[in-house]
């Protein structure tokens, strides 16, 4: 699976999360804390943040639950510095 597939299947279950609402790429550019243009050019496959290729590789060597575990502690995480 290609990295812009990666970011066109997380940016559809966000979307699912909120009820099928349409979130748009700049609100969602604006939720990561890029530019709406490095968004696009990551969904278009026209370039991909090293370091996500990385993190993608690492979390299919993890079982469901592990990948679960480390996603609920980076959300944590995320939140306390919020």
């Amino acid at each position: 699976m290609k990295t812009k597939d990666i970011f066109n299947l997380l940016h559809n279950a966000v979307e699912s999360k909120f009820l099928g609402k349409k979130i748009s790429q700049r609100e969602m550019a604006n939720r990561l804390d890029i530019s709406m243009r490095t968004y696009q050019d990551w969904k278009l496959g026209n370039s991909q943040p090293q370091s996500a290729v990385a993190i993608f590789k690492m979390l299919t060597e993890l079982d469901d639950d592990d990948v679960l575990h480390v996603v609920r502690r980076i959300r944590r995480g995320l939140e306390e510095k919020s």
